[in-house]
């Protein structure tokens, strides 16, 4: 059964996964305690990439947040972040890198709207809430994967994102897709339509 996972990276990682249907199957925030108001330690920044990536498993359709620069903690991020796509692609886990303003305009919301607007989107197009904006933004990112490659209604918004991610001109004809990362080997998981 196919596995849909979006990934928040953070000092507290958002992660939701659904299966085919949109069923959720996880969703949590990872965190590691020594990262949230101290110094980061290389010990405290591996052992968080751990507890993520033991939640990962082979197969899985991810995408993951791209990287935003208007963090007062962007170095910490970055890090975090960069080990996160390190560890999927040296196992050979095909992801899909998601902009910020993509995932909120998938959400049914603008592309720059507050946090505060995409749960209300979220909530009101899935049902969907959470008291952890990163397992919000997890769960629109699990939602991405899953329409890139699951036969599920779109609404105009969320097409043009998913056209985006597969590299789809305006006139629809496919060109080289920069977004998707596939793994080591070049393979791409077969996905049912």
């Amino acid at each position: 059964m196919p596995r849909y996972v979006g990934i928040d990276p953070s000092t507290k990682t958002g992660l939701v996964v659904l299966d085919e249907e949109g069923e959720i199957w996880e969703e949590r925030e990872v965190a590691e305690d020594s990262l949230n108001g101290r110094a980061p330690t290389p010990e405290a920044m591996l052992a968080l990439i751990r507890k993520v990536m033991a939640l990962v498993e082979p197969g899985d359709q991810v995408a993951i947040e791209g990287f935003g620069f208007a963090s007062e903690s962007g170095f910490l991020l970055g890090g975090i972040g960069w080990a996160i796509r390190l560890q999927l692609h040296i196992r050979g886990i095909t992801f899909v890198e998601v902009a910020p303003s993509a995932l909120k305009k998938f959400s049914g919301a603008g592309g720059n709207c507050a946090k505060e607007v995409l749960a209300v989107e979220v909530y009101a197009r899935w049902g969907f809430r959470s008291r952890s904006n990163n397992i919000t933004d997890a769960y629109v990112l699990a939602q991405i994967a899953r329409a890139l490659h699951e036969p599920v209604r779109l609404i105009k918004r969320q097409e043009e994102v998913i056209s985006n991610l597969r590299g789809c001109s305006e006139n629809g004809k496919r060109t080289v897709p920069s977004k998707i990362r596939k793994n080591h080997a070049g393979r791409k998981k077969q996905s049912r339509a």
